[in-house]
């Protein structure tokens, strides 16, 4: 995935800019949200987080809608080796794998019973006229 930093406000809270460093870094929001609000109320100064989170907000472009679409199916997927990294468990991915392999083979079955079903030969009777 291209590195690009954009403001992620479809997952956001406000802006979107803790989403967006979040997945820019390959973490989870609620960590970056706690490390903003930390320094927000504990020893950097209140006015230098309200001014930078501004600035972010305002610089930054929105997350364009391809990128948003990649995200999600990349998030479908990714496993999670740390507890601070964004991701899933790997059970939660086996389990979504197992999920769409079933999809598919219903799909795959549907298709198979119209192929060998006798309303296809007609359809293809009338194509072929």
């Amino acid at each position: 995935m291209n590195k690009t930093l954009y403001r992620d406000p479809r997952n956001g809270k406000l802006g979107g800019v803790c989403a967006g460093v979040a997945e820019y870094f390959g973490m989870e929001i609620w960590l970056v949200r706690i490390l903003t609000v930390s320094a927000f109320l504990l020893g950097f100064s209140s006015f230098v987080v309200i001014l930078a989170y501004m600035a972010a907000w305002l610089i930054l472009d929105k997350m364009p809608e391809e990128r948003i679409q990649q995200q999600t199916i990349y998030r479908e997927h990714q496993v999670k080796q740390k507890p601070w990294q964004a991701g899933k468990p790997a059970g939660q991915i086996l389990h979504n794998v197992e999920t769409e392999l079933d999809k598919m083979e219903q799909e795959l079955r549907e298709m198979e019973a119209y192929v060998t079903s006798s309303a296809f030969k007609v359809d293809r009777e009338f194509r072929n006229l």
